[in-house]
């Protein structure tokens, strides 16, 4: 599709909330609305690409989300190898670039060979940048963030924004332009603390599996009316002289 020359946001972080009640709704287990909301994200990534946006980062699995049913969390990450297994050669060939973030040692081995084989594969992808958020808390970001500062040799006095920044999980891209939230919950889950301190925010009610182009355009339309002062002050023009 056209942009029309209109702004677009660089890099679009989203809650990919409701996928339990969507199923819900349906008289079906959680398991089939997280399902489905995996192949929702296979087609905001297209939609993605399509409004010429060059990252795109989704939180699937929070830090606190072990404390859910241990059947559904067993459930999710079986999804995720069979997401990797079923979607990978398709991201490869729409030229998605794969990126992981968030504490992998409470993962099984197999779960990351399977993320260390989806990064790998899709290194040389240039199109978007998809980073997949799994066992993430902001917290915990900022945190290790500051060990691997520590670790690194980095002063007190040299630690400053810009160093700290450096050994975040995502200092590989540049802090989102636009945070949508599905599911009609208004509040962060400690998602990219650090950073979205800058961020235009977007609440929907829409459950994730029924989010499409046209909840997106509706973000992105939000997004542009905004004022992004980024803490400053714009300066009003100037009368014209008479």
């Amino acid at each position: 599709m056209s942009n029309d020359n209109k702004i677009v946001p660089r890099h679009v972080a989203i809650v990919m909330d409701g996928n339990g009640r969507w199923a819900k709704k349906r008289f079906l287990p959680r398991f089939f609305g997280h399902k489905q909301g995996v192949d929702t994200l296979v087609k905001v990534v297209q939609a993605c690409i399509d409004r010429d946006i060059e990252h795109l980062t989704v939180y699937a699995f929070s830090s606190e989300n072990w404390k859910r049913p241990s059947d559904e969390v067993s459930g999710l990450m079986g999804l995720v190898l069979a997401a990797v297994s079923r979607y990978l050669a398709r991201m490869g060939s729409m030229g998605v670039r794969i990126r992981i973030i968030g504490d992998r040692e409470a993962v099984s081995a197999k779960l990351r060979n399977a993320w260390n084989e989806a990064e790998s594969a899709t290194a040389h992808n240039s199109k978007l940048t998809l980073s997949v958020a799994f066992n993430y808390g902001g917290r915990w970001d900022i945190v290790q963030a500051c060990k691997s500062a520590m670790q690194a040799g980095v002063q007190p006095q040299d630690l400053t924004e810009a160093k700290l920044s450096e050994f975040m999980a995502m200092n590989y891209a540049p802090d989102p332009d636009l945070f949508i939230r599905t599911g009609g919950e208004v509040r962060i889950s400690n998602f990219l603390l650090w950073q979205v301190a800058y961020t235009e925010f977007v609440f929907s009610d829409c459950l994730w599996p029924d989010f499409g182009e046209a909840q997106l355009d509706a973000a992105i339309e939000a997004f542009r009316e905004r004022d992004r002062r980024f803490g400053g002050v714009k300066e009003a023009p100037a009368a014209a002289e008479a």
